[in-house]
């Protein structure tokens, strides 16, 4: 299928159309602060305890190793509490970029001042519910007392990428009202303090475990040999698991067969529109990302075009990365999940035009899902690798020069002798 017919193919889409309507500006966030604060004064009285149903946890990273570390519940939405957690569903529910911030403003973040070193033996007291929290399958019930009145702050900065979150408030204590139930492969990484860290996320993740399970796992300390288990920042978890599940895909790919044709995929999400081109070849990837002037990372409309792009060879990377940071994890494993499950590996570039669409940081899980959602359906072929970046070019909010003088992988440096032909 050559391009222009995939182009015209994927606009008729319904499931495309349904995601130009999430992704609408939405302007009434406001409103919403409103009500959520006339529910919070309604639910949580002074330094009053206060029972509620917890779906996940946030450990800060500012002043990293003391850090503050929090049990996230949301307020007066106790019955829908599985809905605020960050989770691959949100993509299927084709969230926009409003419902977002309505879902991460809705959770009281109760935390306390903690030392991320020494949490193995951590299961009484506040860190204890906390890890609980953590490891069940299913949202906790709990019971907080609070030290004071809650700081509603609403302001969203670019340390809140990950998983931004709504009001703050110091914990006095914390209680389970329930049992939590722990699935089976969890407690065995529990148990087993021998296990590196690394191996028991590769364990999970071969167990049918998401990376968005495993994550909050790594965060609350759970996960590793027993002297070296520690409370991770929620931004730093995310990346880690990506990069870990990522790394074991590849070592996994290797040995596989390359494809035998170019492939162009699209998706487009919340402002983002992803274009992963596949070609025959040893595994290597990189991300360019074009942030468009007024998008959320490039605020200033009279800024021109920003772009940013990281990659990497057969062997993987390195050093750290530099210039696309989680996204760059996020994306390489939705590709690298797709090639496993063919059995297949490819030469891969992901290219990420963020639009004034994007204004809100949504978080990398929709870079995630967006790559991972792309190899669904049809998708367009090219004769060669160098032809199919020309062709997608002409739908890029850049030149081509543009483009090959920030891709290493655009620019011809890493291409094969039959990307001439």
């Amino acid at each position: 299928m050559r391009l222009d017919e995939y182009m015209d193919l994927a606009a008729e889409s319904e499931r495309a159309k349904r995601r130009r309507l999430a992704q609408e500006k939405s302007y009434d966030i406001l409103d919403h602060l409103e009500d959520f604060q006339h529910r919070f004064e309604e639910t949580v009285q002074g330094d009053s305890l206060f029972g509620s149903v917890s779906p996940s946890i946030f450990v800060g990273a500012s002043n990293y190793p003391n850090v503050s570390t929090g049990i996230l519940s949301p307020v007066g939405r106790e019955d829908d509490a599985a809905k605020y957690e960050t989770s691959a569903g949100w993509y299927e529910e084709g969230v926009s970029i409003e419902d977002v911030f309505r879902r991460r403003t809705s959770l009281l973040n109760s935390n306390r001042p903690t030392e991320v070193q020494n949490v193995n033996d951590a299961w009484d007291g506040f860190l204890g519910v906390q890890r609980e929290v953590a490891i069940a399958d299913r949202p906790v019930s709990v019971e907080i007392g609070l030290d004071g009145r809650p700081d509603v702050d609403f302001d969203v900065g670019r340390d809140d990428i990950a998983t931004p979150t709504g009001p703050r408030a110091r914990a006095r204590s914390a209680d389970l009202a329930e049992n939590p139930h722990v699935p089976r492969p969890v407690q065995k990484t529990l148990e087993d303090d021998d296990w590196n860290a690394q191996g028991a996320m590769n364990y999970l993740y071969r167990r049918g475990f998401d990376v968005y399970d495993i994550n909050t796992i790594l965060s609350a300390g759970a996960l590793g040999q027993g002297e070296n288990r520690r409370l991770v920042p929620t931004r730093w978890s995310i990346t880690a698991v990506d990069d870990t599940v990522g790394q074991f895909l590849r070592g996994r790919i290797q040995t596989n067969p390359s494809v035998d044709t170019v492939e162009i995929h699209r998706n487009e999400f919340l402002g983002n529109a992803f274009w992963v081109i596949l070609a025959p070849g040893d595994w290597e990837f990189e991300l360019v990302e074009m942030k468009a002037p007024g998008s959320v990372w490039n605020p200033d409309p009279e800024a021109g075009m920003w772009l940013a792009a990281d990659g990497e060879g057969f062997e993987g990377r390195t050093g750290y990365v530099e210039e696309t940071a989680g996204a760059y994890h996020a994306s390489r494993l939705g590709a690298l999940e797709h090639l496993d499950r063919r059995d297949r590996q490819a030469k891969v570039l992901v290219l990420r035009h963020v639009s004034d669409d994007y204004w809100g940081p949504a978080g990398v899980w929709q870079v995630r899902e967006s790559v991972r959602d792309a190899f669904e359906g049809e998708s367009a072929t090219a004769e060669t690798f160098a032809a199919a970046v020309r062709q997608v070019t002409e739908y890029l909010p850049v030149t081509a020069g543009d483009l090959r003088r920030k891709s290493t992988m655009a620019s011809g440096l890493q291409t094969n002798l039959g990307d001439f032909s």
